[in-house]
């Protein structure tokens, strides 16, 4: 984005920025924004800051901090009252999440319809499984460094994309990898609230995978 950006001298001004999540503790306060695991300092180190004078102002980047995610909502409505688009760019979890909107919340919803209105989550406990891939992919295999909790957006707010841009890089060495499943269930099944990412080819965009994803999911002897 940054290399494009800055090849063919677009400016950000008009552009919002909502980090879909952060690191959390069960009550929501989230990791230290100068802490290097917290997805605002990845934001501001290899997005924001890279852009230079293109970038996009101060004032309209938004953290998923406690206080600032449960304003989302209202700053993303009234954008979209003044005619901006809302494009969600994501990662498909390894247990089917988007964002950090894990698959066992669908448990404490009676309808399909109550699960589609949540707009975010305070010290969203977060699935074993995340925890490993966060461990495999962030933290250099140091599971106990991976936190349990984050903040999230909801499908509330991501089903509201005008907009997807999607991707699935779990390729590993040797011929390992760790997305295929996520993305051929993500595919193939639903949409169901138990599988988060199920809703996500349901809406105009593009998603993006390496080959090796494709499949086949069998071992090779």
């Amino acid at each position: 984005v940054v290399y494009f950006l800055k090849s063919w001298d677009i400016p950000c001004q008009h552009v919002h920025g909502f980090n879909m999540d952060e690191w959390s503790d069960k009550h929501g306060n989230t990791l230290p924004p100068e802490n290097e695991g917290s997805f605002q300092y990845a934001m501001e180190n290899a997005l924001y800051g890279p852009l230079g004078k293109l970038t996009v102002p101060e004032n309209q980047r938004n953290y998923a901090t406690s206080e600032n995610l449960p304003t989302y909502p209202e700053k993303i409505n009234e954008l979209k009252k003044n005619d901006a688009k809302l494009v969600v760019v994501f990662g498909i979890g390894r247990v089917c999440h988007i964002a950090f909107w894990e698959p066992h919340f669908a448990a404490e919803y009676d309808s399909i319809d109550e699960w589609k209105s949540a707009t975010h989550r305070l010290g969203a406990i977060l699935h074993p499984l995340t925890i490993e891939q966060n461990a495999i992919t962030s933290f250099k295999s140091r599971t106990t460094f991976v936190p349990a909790f984050a903040n999230t957006i909801g499908p509330g707010l991501f089903l509201l994309a005008d907009k997807i841009i999607g991707g699935c890089d779990g390729v590993l060495s040797r011929g390992m990898q760790w997305q295929g499943l996520s993305l051929w269930v993500t595919l193939r099944y639903g949409p169901d609230i138990w599988v988060p990412s199920s809703f996500m080819p349901t809406l105009p965009g593009k998603l993006f995978f390496h080959r090796d994803l494709a499949g086949p999911l069998v071992a090779e002897c």
